[in-house]
């Protein structure tokens, strides 16, 4: 039985299949702004490429923010249709938590716009510091104050070099701390406002 891994809370568009939690196939690629227009298509590919029936698919994780106002939507409202139609679990999956590196103290960051950051602190299993929102300058003191922390995300906006981690595996990892929800009715986007 397969997982689908569905992520466009960002720039980037993620297209996955696990098979008893383990990664076999994946499309990652820049698409800001044209998710919505790509991923079925790529859900569509990987399906075809692996010779996955639906029938087949077990539960679907999904990155359900923060991030886009408009992407976090997209591939969460895939999911929710998909869970709908093959009555199969959603795990959804902080769009911060998904960039740490390992189990290793990671302070994970995405670009808010305006000068702030998405920021959410994970060890592990543990939540040190629920996702929220930073100004750029505070996010550059926490990481000044947590020097043997690991600075994870596409954080270019922020002049340092962040660990790029697999999303993908990332989410299988997290998996296993996650509820699943098979009514995904109450499911919704995380936005966070200040």
């Amino acid at each position: 039985m397969y997982s689908v891994i569905l992520d466009s809370s960002n720039v980037d568009l993620l297209v996955a299949i696990a098979e008893d939690d383990k990664l076999i196939d994946v499309t990652c690629y820049e698409a800001w702004q044209r998710q919505s227009e790509m991923m079925v298509v790529e859900l569509e590919k990987i399906f075809k490429k692996n010779n996955i029936d639906k029938s087949n698919i077990k539960d679907i994780l999904c990155g359900i923010g923060p991030g886009s106002y408009t992407g976090v939507r997209i591939s969460l409202t895939i999911a929710k249709t998909a869970s709908f139609a093959l009555n199969i679990p959603v795990y959804p999956i902080s769009s911060l938590r998904m960039l740490r590196d390992g189990d290793k103290p990671s302070i994970c960051l995405i670009n808010a716009r305006s000068k702030r950051s998405y920021i959410g602190v994970y060890e592990g299993k543990d939540i040190i510091l629920k996702d929220t929102i930073f100004t750029n300058d505070e996010v550059l003191d926490y990481i000044k104050n947590h020097p043997d922390y690991s600075v994870c995300g596409d954080t270019e906006y922020l002049g340092i070099k962040g660990h790029r981690s697999n999303a993908a595996i990332e989410m299988i990892a997290i998996k296993k701390y996650t509820e699943p929800m098979l009514d995904t009715l109450g499911l919704k986007p995380v936005y966070l406002k200040d």
